[in-house]
């Protein structure tokens, strides 16, 4: 047998195709089972390894779930307040135009309390990439229905479904901005199948130092 990095051993004559990525610390990380974060924690950290740019990435964290992902992936992080992420992340990029930068958030964060960070973010055009990680609820609090939130979707808030009569329609989030001409590219993508994780990895890879919007629904509803 044959020693290889991350404690792996292969037969001889055989090569490793399969691993940790580099960008991705080799720690366990503190998400719910089922959840979607460490899927796309290795999505985005498989795409700066392939882009080379591990030196020159910058991520912002809000509070929320992803309030750690500097624990896990190794690059260069700032945290924010809530939901101010974009307006952190825009001030990194123009103080810094040659490093890429991104802000990671989820529904509770984006969506409510920092609805109006990425919206003007988007209206100036900021030269930042948005990865939304939408699962419907208030994942760290305990489940409680969020401006996402589906009509019928049941939480501790809403524990019949939730009832436009009583508390609104959902936000559709990526609708909304796409309305907004500043906005480069957009999408949604999700992480419950297989084909769906690779798609959401080319995903990542085109949404690269504009004003981009990638909107992961993740597998944890």
């Amino acid at each position: 047998m044959v020693e290889v990095s991350n404690k792996m051993t292969v037969m001889p004559g055989l090569r490793k195709i399969y691993g940790r990525p580099q960008s991705l610390k080799d720690v366990r990380t503190h998400y719910c089972p089922g959840c979607g974060h460490g899927i796309i924690h290795r999505l985005l950290c498989e795409v700066i390894d392939e882009l080379d740019i591990q030196g020159r990435t910058i991520g912002v964290s809000p509070v929320g779930c992803s309030v750690f992902a500097f624990d896990y992936i190794n690059i260069d992080f700032a945290d924010s307040l809530h939901g101010r992420a974009p307006a952190v992340a825009t001030g990194i990029k123009r103080s810094q135009p040659d490093k890429i930068v991104f802000t990671y958030q989820g529904d509770g964060d984006l969506a409510a309390i920092g609805l109006a960070e990425i919206v003007h973010a988007a209206v100036r055009s900021e030269k930042i990439t948005t990865i939304f990680v939408n699962n419907a609820n208030y994942g760290m609090t305990g489940g409680q229905m969020a401006p996402t939130t589906l009509i019928g979707q049941k939480t501790t808030t809403t524990p019949f479904g939730r009832d436009h009569r009583e508390c609104g329609y959902p936000l559709r989030i990526a609708e909304l901005l796409a309305t907004v001409e500043g906005v480069v590219y957009l999408c949604r993508e999700a992480v419950d199948t297989s084909a769906r994780v690779i798609q959401a990895k080319k995903s990542i890879k085109t949404a690269t130092n504009s004003t981009t919007m990638w909107s992961m629904k993740s597998n944890r509803i």
